[in-house]
């Protein structure tokens, strides 16, 4: 095995993540989600050695920039000290607005508020932070550019699907029809995320 480098750590930072969220999703005993953020939080320490190694940073500069990040950007729940506030916000909205305010404040070059969003998310989750953040910023749903096949599916939706597992369904019975007429569901989903993202090329961004 070569030296190691943040480089050829990184299918392992992904591989350790994905096994969390399966170990969540699948119900799995609290010893083994203990176990699994484990293995996650050595990646953490793995690539926090490499860059002290290099005289960049280290581990404790990587808590400590976080605690910094969690106390600047929810005033609402901490004093700049770190201490916590007497009061706090009423509702959630509330919150996502303050929170929203602050990362605005943090990177006012940002024109849009898909940027910051990982290219190399996995196509729902792309389409689902995507739609997440134009919904934050006000945006126009892709409503807009709705066709018969869309609207049968939303009606379907409305009217039929009740759980995750009868959308889970619905979403494998898509990606079916799809590799059945040669289509690939992933990049076709991407390409409409595109779309959608490239309708709001400059937009007052939240932040990320």
């Amino acid at each position: 095995m070569g030296a190691l480098t943040h480089e050829s750590l990184v299918e392992y930072l992904l591989e350790e993540a994905y096994e969390v969220a399966e170990t969540i999703e699948t119900g799995a005993d609290e010893a083994e989600l203990k176990g699994e953020l484990g293995d996650v939080l050595l990646q953490v320490v793995l690539h926090a050695r490499l860059a002290e190694e290099r005289g960049v940073f280290g581990f404790i500069d990587v808590a400590r920039g976080l605690t910094e990040k969690m106390i600047r950007r929810n005033p609402h729940v901490f004093r700049p000290d770190g201490s916590l506030q007497d009061t706090f916000p009423a509702t959630v909205e509330e919150i996502v607005l303050k929170w929203d305010a602050v990362k605005k404040a943090e990177s006012p070059q940002r024109s849009t508020p898909f940027e910051g969003i990982p290219v190399a998310l996995p196509a729902l989750a792309q389409a689902q932070k995507t739609l997440d953040r134009g919904e934050r910023a006000g945006l126009q749903a892709p409503e807009a550019e709705r066709n018969p096949v869309v609207e049968l599916v939303e009606t379907r939706l409305a009217e039929t699907i009740e759980t995750e597992a009868e959308l889970g369904e619905l979403l494998l019975a898509v990606v079916r029809s799809a590799r059945s007429r040669g289509f690939d569901a992933e990049r076709a989903l991407r390409g409409a995320v595109r779309h959608y993202q490239n309708r709001y090329p400059e937009t007052s961004a939240p932040g990320s």
